[in-house]
């Protein structure tokens, strides 16, 4: 490595060091010296006027109307609309975001107008309908947002990262935590280039800048699922963890990504992975930098790894920790990791920022060391709570990190923010409702254990903290409310959606063994060519997919019996084979390669092939009648369904045969589509519909998002044939290229085919609103849809 680059690279983490030295010892002086207190208990006595409120005749009645926030999203955001405490509420979590993420002094006019304007908006947004709330926060709502800004290639970019980290996240890491934290900081990100906007930006100047900040905010958040919380876990040898740790570190000195070489360990895959994505989102941060911010840029994120690296060499069983040693480099990482987002979107320079910045870090970190220290302490990690926990029998020298955080926020409030009335307001409101979480989480008992042991050198001033932790109220935060609320929603989806895929496997087992065709009376002179056919064709790696949709929405749909249903399973799933048969003969598409082997008349002949077909639709058509558990009138029904989709598909298939070589317009090909692939699937929807005697209102809800998500998929189908694994397609890629048949992408492009297909995953989420009943299924199968790989 270059002597004289890392020399710089020492210096400029040492001048960051002797700064954190100096805010330390002002610190600590306030810490011996007790001077926070007098003007703490001053500034609480002032504050709780607006916090406790003593009305004894209504108290009974005003209990029983409160509500928490851990009693729901939905009917907390009500619940403050409905007493009139929403305003109140969005302002102080707006203004603290001002504060902590854009790092603003909130006395400003222009910041009071922008905290006004921001609050308005999120009001105007929490009190839509709950269905339209709700679909802010989802995949669909936040494409939505993005067509609005007319930065869909942005947020389908970031759809596609988001879902591969989720998949690269080892065993031992935390993917839901990885999945908010990314989005968390890409939100961070947006919120620091709108706030640089000025009214008169133009709408492609809006543009650009969002579409940027999407990319840069996941660029930036990446490092902490793939550098930070890799190097925290167990997940990599000591020798991995050295190589790779060397290999960060010469990046940020040198401003080049070393090419990875031999790797060592046995985590080579995973490491290949991280070090390409990371390396691409380095080049493309370093190559968004004026020359101005660059040298910012890579000086303050070797102080941030550094102090981190310090921070995580260290060992609990040490006993000999200094106070220095413990809280320079919390001082270091927790201000340096706010002042990169400003270097990444090559703010321009701001010297008051930079200030507030750099003393405020350390009051978010003692909060959420403190909120975590038991877990900390279970892992071994150290923090300045979790080593108070462990020596202060032993250690009178150390400084109880309770005490020294409430220095920070009287030095915040006095010296920082100069007592600002709403800095002042919005910390407290802040510090209390931490405290009332972290009672909340790990109860009564066990709050009063830790208090003790932290505030027994001012029980006074703890007397004080604890009557507003025991009686203040509207000091919750809606950033909170939204972080439990999305963590909830995230564990939910997971399940669900490992539930749906179990189920998927276990229904697809289940099919599978009902689907083989038994031989019949054997007849002299007649071989088994057709019966064998049937069943080469039927078990070869197929998805199973219609019948499985015909599965859950009859028996997690509707309730119907799954022994009863299982003949129009078998039916959905011979119609679908004969129509590949038919699909992949020499007369029409002449494929070589289905569900992993060999095409029907490759191995037989076309007019084996095509007999086999034929027969499988009559077999379909039996497997119908013999649903003997339903009214006979409802299964003749579902049968003239069945036969009208028959007949429409054929004409679909005609279609694509017709405009083979041709060019066809988007409205041509969307027509094909649904008829070639969306009516197979609406089939496996309507056909358990129908013998459920379900309503047509229902049924029409249940069509429109088939029609929606059949599209989604045959366009899904068109980008795997481009950018697929033929290994995991189980067939050739390339074929319509190859056939110069007209597709989505070659129609709109590879972007606009994504586009399109987003365009109808909105637009088959929003029909699952039409429908009456709860059926979450679809959702998780349109996702399964166009995140499939095969």
């Amino acid at each position: 490595m270059n002597e004289e680059l890392l020399k710089k690279a020492e210096t400029s983490y040492q001048l960051a060091e002797q700064r954190a030295a100096d805010y330390f010892q002002s610190l600590y002086h306030q810490v011996m010296n007790k001077t926070y207190v007098p003007a703490l208990t001053k500034d609480i006595q002032s504050w709780k006027q607006n916090h406790i409120h003593h009305h004894p005749i209504l108290s009974i009645f005003s209990r029983k109307r409160k509500k928490t926030a851990s009693q729901g999203y939905y009917n907390y955001i009500r619940w403050l609309d409905y007493t009139g405490k929403l305003d109140r509420y969005l302002d102080r979590s707006i203004s603290y975001l001002y504060m902590r993420d854009l790092g603003k002094a909130l006395d400003s006019p222009e910041t009071q107008v922008s905290i006004r304007r921001s609050v308005d908006n999120l009001k105007k947004n929490l009190t839509k309908s709950r269905k339209d709330n709700a679909n802010s926060f989802s995949v669909a709502g936040l494409y939505r947002w993005a067509q609005k800004e007319g930065i869909e290639s942005a947020m389908i970019w970031v759809l596609d990262k988001l879902k591969t980290v989720s998949l690269n996240i080892p065993e031992g890491l935390d993917a839901n935590h990885a999945q908010r934290k990314l989005i968390k900081i890409i939100a961070g990100v947006i919120m620091h280039v709108v706030e640089e906007m000025d009214d008169h930006v133009s709408p492609e100047d809006r543009k650009q800048k969002l579409d940027q900040a999407i990319r840069l905010g996941y660029s930036y958040g990446l490092t902490y699922p793939f550098i930070d919380d890799l190097l925290d876990s167990n997940i990599l040898s000591n020798a991995e963890k050295k190589e790779y740790s060397n290999l960060i570190r010469t990046t940020l000195i040198t401003g080049a990504v070393p090419e990875l070489g031999r790797w060592a360990g046995s985590n080579v895959k995973l490491i290949q992975y991280i070090h390409k994505e990371l390396r691409d989102a380095y080049e493309y941060i370093k190559n968004k930098q004026r020359p101005e911010t660059l040298i910012a840029f890579f000086e303050q994120s070797y102080v941030f790894f550094n102090s981190q690296e310090v921070d995580r060499e260290k060992d609990l069983s040490n006993p000999n920790y200094s106070n220095e040693e413990l809280y320079i480099p919390v001082i270091l990482k927790s201000s340096s990791s706010r002042l990169i987002v400003r270097s990444v979107i090559s703010a321009p320079e701001d010297e008051g920022f930079d200030n507030r910045t750099f003393y405020y870090g350390i009051y978010n970190q003692l909060a959420d060391d403190f909120a975590d220290m038991f877990d900390d302490l279970k892992d071994g990690a150290v923090t300045p709570y979790t080593y108070f926990l462990k020596y202060h029998d032993q250690r009178p020298d150390l400084i109880n990190p309770f005490e020294l955080y409430w220095a920070v926020i009287a030095n915040l409030i006095h010296n920082v923010y100069n007592e600002d009335a709403k800095i002042c307001e919005v910390i407290l409101d802040r510090a209390i409702n931490g405290l009332k979480r972290f009672k909340e989480r790990i109860g009564m008992a066990k709050y009063n254990e830790v208090m003790e042991l932290f505030s027994s050198g001012q029980p006074g001033f703890n007397r004080v903290i604890q009557k507003m932790v025991k009686e203040a109220d509207d000091v919750d935060f809606f950033d909170k409310l939204l972080r439990d609320h999305i963590i909830t929603v995230l564990k939910k989806d997971r399940q669900e959606q490992d539930d749906f895929l179990d189920r998927i496997e276990a229904v697809r087992v289940q099919i599978n063994n009902n689907l083989k065709i038994q031989q019949g009376i054997n007849i002299p002179l007649m071989g088994d060519s057709i019966m064998e056919a049937s069943n080469y064709s039927l078990f070869g790696d197929g998805k199973r997919l219609r019948p499985i949709v015909a599965w859950e929405i009859s028996v997690n749909g509707f309730g119907l019996n799954e022994s009863a249903i299982m003949p129009l399973l078998k039916s959905l799933e011979y119609m679908h084979t004969a129509s590949l048969i038919f699909d992949d003969l020499p007369s029409q598409d002449n494929a070589s390669f289905r569900r992993g082997r060999q095409t029907l008349h490759e191995v037989y002949n076309a007019a084996i092939a095509e007999l086999t077909g034929l027969f499988l639709t009559q077999k379909a058509i039996e497997e119908q009648a013999s649903l003997l558990e339903f009214e006979a009138k409802t299964v003749l029904k579902m049968i003239q369904y069945s036969a009208r989709m028959t007949e429409n598909m054929c004409k679909g298939q005609a279609m694509d045969l017709s405009s083979k070589g041709q060019p066809l317009t988007l409205e041509q090909l969307t027509t094909m589509s649904f008829y070639k692939t969306g009516l197979a699937f609406e089939a496996s929807i309507i056909m358990p519909a129908i013998l459920a005697q379900a309503k047509e209102s229902e049924m029409e809800a249940l069509k429109k998002f088939a029609r929606f998500a059949g599209i989604a998929f045959q366009i899904k189908d068109d980008l795997l044939d481009v950018e697929g694994d033929d290994r995991k397609l189980g067939k050739a890629i390339g074929k319509d290229k190859e056939n110069n048949n007209s597709t989505f992408v070659s129609i709109l492009g590879l972007e606009g085919a994504k586009k399109e297909m987003w365009e109808h995953y909105c637009l088959a989420m929003e029909a699952l609103e039409e429908v009456p009943r709860n059926i979450t299924f679809l959702k998780h199968l349109l996702n399964y849809m166009v995140n499939r790989e095969h």
